[in-house]
């Protein structure tokens, strides 16, 4: 999932972006309003973490725009403005959430799974496919009654490959999506990454899910 941060803090930024990344999101960051309110209105985001002091455009002008223009994508207010008035008013724009700093980093977590969880963009907490279950919320998957111990980025790539069951992705879309990076075909960080991924999900397991395209990529898909 596609997280982006609106916050003029450079410390706050990176560090939300570090922890969120360490979650499995893919985070993009901005300390500019008028940046931040293109990014948000013209890129497709599941959750935008929002402040509302910023330079060249303030966080009440960038989210009455968002929803101006018709976009719902859920926006979390992280400000230190605590009144009532403002949290009140945060919220009466269209907000989904409003936290007010200094916060810890698991509530902030918390709150965005939660976001996330009733938003539009996830229908359902369990993802079932073959005999495995993926858990978006606990961001655990089980296969054939076990639990597979993955890491944040394994679990991330997993997961943007089952809810993609079926369709032929090539390197260059995993990578974008998963590592938020240019495929460069002098890499091979997908390949390395399916392979590990491979032996946890695949390996231990008479049916396969996880099929090579020879020259394309690969596809996630019960046989």
């Amino acid at each position: 999932m596609r997280v982006l941060i609106i916050e003029d803090e450079q410390k706050t930024a990176l560090y939300l972006r570090k922890g969120l990344t360490e979650s499995g999101f893919v985070v993009d960051i901005t300390c500019e309003g008028e940046e931040g309110f293109f990014l948000a209105t013209t890129r497709e985001y599941d959750l935008i973490i929002l402040d509302v002091m910023l330079p060249g455009k303030d966080g009440w002008s960038i989210i009455a725009g968002i929803r101006q223009r018709g976009k719902q994508t859920p926006v979390l207010f992280l400000t230190a403005r605590d009144s009532v008035h403002d949290r009140v008013r945060g919220l009466e724009s269209g907000a989904d959430d409003y936290l007010v700093k200094p916060f810890s980093f698991s509530e902030l977590l918390a709150r965005v799974r939660s976001i996330l969880r009733r938003g539009p963009i996830r229908q359902t907490e369990i993802l079932r496919i073959a005999d495995m279950e993926i858990n978006l919320v606990r961001r655990r998957a089980i296969r054939g009654g076990q639990i597979l111990e993955l890491t944040p980025k394994e679990f991330a790539l997993l997961l943007m490959m089952a809810q993609r069951a079926g369709e032929v992705l090539s390197r260059t879309l995993i990578a974008e999506e998963v590592w938020d990076m240019n495929f460069d075909s002098d890499t091979n960080v997908v390949d390395v990454a399916i392979r590990r991924l491979r032996r946890k999900v695949d390996d231990p397991f008479e049916n396969k899910l996880i099929h090579t395209i020879r020259g394309v990529g690969y596809v996630f898909e019960e046989r």
